[in-house]
């Protein structure tokens, strides 16, 4: 029986994506593993960096206290898409903040919807594929809002 190393912990990989081109409304998405998203921020970053050089500001959309939408559910239309924005010394990225606690088959199908990745023809007609679009439509209706406000 082997044990691990004392002090050396197991790393999940960062679920994040991220599109060729930037600057759009939604650049793409990050599913977090837990509810506390500042814990796999550090994580973020640094996944981030090579793409925006040194991280100098996060900016979030919504207040400390509020609950992300459960996109498992009816009624996340009507609430607040996360939205966090990271900007570096010349570049910023929006990324879509996908709850942890999201169905495997529609957290990834916003990530690659987030990011305009390619999804195959024989998913594009199913209810997860159809919902990534209109949970990323909201999200960058929110946004447009917002900045016309």
């Amino acid at each position: 029986m082997t044990y691990p190393r004392a002090g050396r912990r197991r790393t999940d990989p960062v679920r994040l994506s991220v599109a060729r081109q930037l600057g759009g409304a939604i650049d793409g998405a990050w599913w977090p593993r837990a509810d506390r998203i500042t814990n796999e921020l550090p994580t973020l970053v640094a996944a981030l960096t090579p793409l925006l050089g040194d991280i100098e500001s996060i900016n979030v959309n919504w207040p400390p206290l509020q609950r992300p939408p459960d996109f498992n559910w009816a009624g996340w239309e009507h609430k607040r898409q996360h939205v966090m924005t990271l900007s570096g010394a010349q570049v910023h990225v929006n990324l879509l903040v996908i709850p942890y606690a999201t169905h495997t088959a529609l957290a990834v199908m916003v990530l690659r919807r987030a990011a305009e990745l390619p999804v195959d023809s024989c998913d594009q007609g199913k209810p997860a594929f159809l919902t990534a679009g209109l949970i990323l439509q909201a999200a960058r209706q929110q946004l447009a809002a917002a900045v016309t406000e």
